[in-house]
């Protein structure tokens, strides 16, 4: 069935431009908070007292962790009161970075238990997010979960399940989803700005040591500093080794690859965006290029996805793009091509650009040619920019910082947040179906709507 959206959205954003809703200029239009939002509008105006915190514990304290906590902290009426490692050089560091005073253990459980813990972030490798992420909801927690939201494909329904009984505010981490270049882009779309989707590409790139996983080995790790066994004790058992551990995205027991790392951003963006509930095919390719250090996923990979036509958008196809060894060394960009235009959207910029036509007057208001025009042949008109820019106000805090405002509204209020458990599904479902098709070399088949596997 042919997309019912209308035909002249084009015309509608045209109009709405000359109205002063949208504005293209070659100069850079600022981009601020939208007052649509209950969390934006918190932002702003907190609704608490200075007294009125939220105690936070922090469960896995490695790099990720970490940075999470510290953005957290930099929104007003929070503070940190416990973490949890299997790294005892992590517990050191974090009575060193937030005070003897906090609460440190190698058992999560133990956080968990303490009355004073109000929500948590998890920032351990994949293959716990689950485990902890229920049995945190079902302890009473708030939960800010770093992506993907689960390790396997399977693991997706429990942790949906376990929001709804509980009542629990639940976020995934992909903290993009909460900047402002999102939420310019979504506002484009819904106006017609680029017509309809038909096709939309993503591409991450890193050169770094660091960006390709290869994170530094403490001296001290040993069997006696890290709780190997209670790292192992939901996957399959392995002798002592520290490259697991501390460089646990490599392989596929604790990680999921290029894919459940990155393209889950994309995924999440996009989504939002456009307002999607994700692909129906899915199909992966790449390998191990540059990276070969023992490592069991792929430093280049290429996904292909097709999106069947919605309520919110037409059908198209997406294409996404990982390299661990570019040049480049970070380039990072979400495109969406329509049959009007196109954007690039990143978390604090958007380039919109736009098919001419001849005369955004007579799109407006079909203008006929004059008698002037019929003696003497069409006179050259003024022509609307091709491109315009949207970026950030100075001074602006960031999209973690924003994702972490909106999370804690939603522990404060029992309101709605952006990336909950089934948005978070939805993201991390074809990230995950991605390493299936590259690893099982066959084409994935999958149920957007039922969130569940299906035949070909």
């Amino acid at each position: 069935m042919r997309n019912e959206k209308p035909k002249h959205s084009r015309r509608k954003f045209i109009k709405k431009a000359a109205l002063g809703t949208t504005l293209l200029t070659s100069a850079p239009a600022i981009l601020s908070a939208g007052p649509q939002q209950e969390w934006l509008r918190a932002r702003e105006k907190p609704h608490f007292s200075a007294n009125d915190h939220i105690q936070i514990g922090l469960i896995g304290a490695g790099w990720m962790g970490v940075e999470d906590a510290l953005t957290a902290l930099k929104v007003p009426g929070v503070k940190i009161v416990a973490v949890c490692d299997l790294y005892d050089g992590r517990l050191t560091a974090a009575k060193e970075r937030w005070g003897k005073e906090i609460f440190t253990t190698r058992n999560y459980q133990e956080l968990l238990d303490r009355s004073d813990v109000d929500a948590v972030i998890i920032g351990t490798p994949d293959h716990w997010h689950r485990q902890i992420s229920i049995d945190a909801m079902r302890k009473g927690k708030g939960v800010y979960c770093e992506k993907p939201m689960v390790h396997s494909i399977g693991e997706g329904p429990d942790v949906i399940n376990a929001q709804r009984e509980t009542g629990k505010t639940f976020q995934v981490g992909s903290q993009g989803m909460s900047s402002l270049g999102n939420e310019k882009a979504r506002e484009l779309f819904a106006a017609g700005a680029i017509g309809q989707l038909v096709y939309a590409e993503g591409f991450w790139a890193r050169n770094s040591p660091l960006g390709a996983w290869q994170y530094p080995i403490p001296k001290d790790a040993s069997p006696k500093t890290v709780d190997w066994e209670r790292y192992l004790s939901n996957t399959n058992k392995r002798d002592w080794d520290p490259l697991r551990f501390f460089r646990w995205r490599n392989y596929r027991d604790y990680g999921t690859g290029v894919s459940g790392d990155l393209f889950v951003h994309l995924f999440s963006s996009l989504h939002y965006v456009i307002d999607s509930i994700g692909p129906e095919k899915i199909i992966a390719t790449g390998g191990l290029r540059y990276w070969k250090d023992g490592r069991e996923v792929p430093d280049v990979l290429l996904g292909m996805f097709d999106y069947p036509e919605t309520k919110a958008h037409s059908a198209f196809n997406l294409s996404l793009r990982v390299n661990f060894v570019d040049g480049t060394s970070g380039s990072t960009y979400l495109r969406l091509v329509g049959t009007e235009g196109a954007m690039d959207v990143t978390w604090d910029d958007v380039f919109l650009r736009q098919n001419l036509v001849s005369d955004p007057l007579a799109a407006i208001s079909e203008i006929k040619p004059n008698e002037r025009e019929k003696l003497f042949g069409e006179r050259k008109k003024m022509l609307p920019p091709k491109e315009a820019r949207y970026s950030v106000q100075q001074g602006y805090k960031g999209a973690h910082y924003d994702h972490f405002v909106n999370f804690f509204t939603g522990v404060r209020t029992s309101s709605a947040v952006m990336e909950d458990a089934i948005f978070g599904y939805r993201a991390a479902a074809p990230a995950l179906l991605c390493n299936d098709s590259y690893f099982d070399n066959k084409i994935i088949y999958w149920d957007p709507v039922a969130m569940q596997m299906k035949q070909g």
